[in-house]
């Protein structure tokens, strides 16, 4: 969608507040009820519906009526939330000229007040180009729901904080001014693209200095993920400035070693096609490249820095926790505490712990049928050896036996308090199948015996 800041010109402060209240409600909802939209705006006699219609107009909202009546903001309308909060900021004062389109941002020229030019870019994740964003970057984590919008946010934020950090220590970046929603107001670099240039004056030179770039981020603990020809800017006096990080990854990460190869690769295969620069290089039978004058870098050469960038800006594949917690096992103070096996610690405990509850109930169902069969065995014994002994006249194995039923009626009170004690030491026991009966209510074998009784 064209951005066209004209119509900037024609919204009142109730549009920037109904913009601002479906903005707030799409946190919970995907399409924001018209009536939820009403109550967060807060606008008298009705305002709220006027307002909509007129953002509709403008196509800064999008009306949806499949399921319910509801509206959701487009990305020209979270573009003209941003620069608003951004023009009263005094971060510029007007956007001029599209200098970029990418697979996931749009890039703009902006003017401040005193005239210097500044590059603005929007990210626009979702495009039809690069959908995949779910499965190829870490910006939800955990989390199953997201909108495009949202998303976009995200990797506004984190590619500010990265822009921040490498310019902090030195690396050749554009300069972050500021952010906001998905928004990012960063220095124009004076220059062109890698991909646009056909010569060079000192190939080898450039070649050496990328390579060094590429290296140097992998010391302070992060890769690029996409060091290629369209995210490296040279100007004429051949120096050169890296853009574009949303995407950078730990050298932490489990696929570290292939990105940081293939960024490499990137590069050689780049200056070996365009500026025909020859690589001394010999393959044996595992079709493996050694490089003899220049060498090719080594992911497992690269020492990291103490004071590694990676979990300072908690990095994809690394976090501050597992810095914490790595410091921790060096100095002996920690065996096995991260979170993960905290969690899988406190699962099991868990699955223990229910399974042993119902172990224990159904060792009482059983001992309670054992109860009842022997109960029902003896009770058929007794009547035996009462009608022998009555027959025999034998009053001593009268005797016995009581003494044998004394024993057996000790043994299952034993087993019968120690199958409660363990059924209530876990959850409460299950209701009993004459809970119905017990209550008072009417069962359905009284409503037999009832009519049985009337026949």
């Amino acid at each position: 969608m064209k951005l066209d800041v004209n119509v900037l010109r024609y919204l009142s402060k109730d549009d920037f507040r109904v913009l601002t209240a479906v903005e707030m409600g799409m946190r919970n909802h995907e399409i924001v009820p018209s009536e939820l939209v009403d109550r967060i705006a807060g606008l008298k006699h009705g305002g709220t519906y006027k307002v909509l219609k007129n953002l509709l107009k403008y196509k800064l909202l999008h009306h949806d009526r499949s399921k319910y009546d509801g509206f959701r903001l487009t990305y020209l309308g979270y573009d003209f939330l941003a620069i608003k909060t951004l023009v009263n900021r005094g971060v510029f004062t007007g956007v001029g000229r599209q200098i970029g389109v990418g697979k996931e941002s749009d890039i703009f020229e902006v003017a401040q007040e005193d005239g210097t030019i500044l590059a603005m870019k929007l990210h626009r994740l979702g495009r039809t180009s690069f959908r995949a964003v779910k499965s190829k970057r870490d910006y939800l984590r955990h989390r199953s729901s997201f909108s495009w919008l949202y998303l976009s946010r995200l990797a506004a934020l984190k590619e500010f904080a990265f822009m921040k950090a490498l310019e902090e220590h030195d690396f050749p970046v554009p300069k972050a001014i500021d952010c906001n929603r998905h928004c990012v107001i960063m220095s124009l670099v004076q220059g062109y693209p890698m991909v646009q240039v056909k010569q060079l004056q000192n190939p080898e030179t450039i070649f050496e200095k990328i390579i060094g770039i590429v290296v140097r981020l992998a010391e302070h603990g992060l890769i690029h993920c996409d060091f290629n020809e369209f995210n490296i800017m040279i100007d004429d006096e051949e120096k050169i400035t890296m853009i574009d990080f949303p995407q950078m990854v730990s050298v932490s990460h489990q696929n570290a070693q292939m990105y940081f190869d293939r960024d490499i690769e990137c590069i050689f295969k780049f200056f070996r096609k365009r500026f025909n620069i020859s690589f001394q290089e010999d393959r044996d039978d595992e079709t493996e490249v050694e490089v003899d004058e220049n060498s090719r870098p080594s992911f497992y050469d690269i020492t990291k820095d103490a004071n590694a960038l990676d979990r300072e800006l908690e990095a994809s594949g690394f976090t501050k926790k597992e810095q914490n917690d790595l410091d921790k096992f060096i100095e002996g103070g920690l065996e096995k505490s991260t979170d993960s096996d905290e969690d899988e610690e406190s699962d099991d405990e868990e699955q223990t712990f229910v399974s042993n509850e119902e172990g224990s109930l159904n060792e009482m169902e059983s001992l309670q049928l054992q109860e009842e069969e022997q109960k029902r065995s003896d009770e058929v014994e007794a009547e035996v050896e009462l009608d022998d002994n009555e027959k025999d006249g034998s009053s001593g194995d009268e005797e016995n036996e009581a003494g044998r039923d004394e024993e057996l009626d000790k043994k299952l009170g034993k087993q019968r308090r120690r199958a409660m004690a363990a059924a209530r030491g876990g959850r409460k026991c299950q209701s009993s199948r004459n809970t119905y009966k017990d209550k008072g209510g009417r069962s359905q074998n009284s409503k037999i015996h009832s009519n049985m009784s009337g026949w």
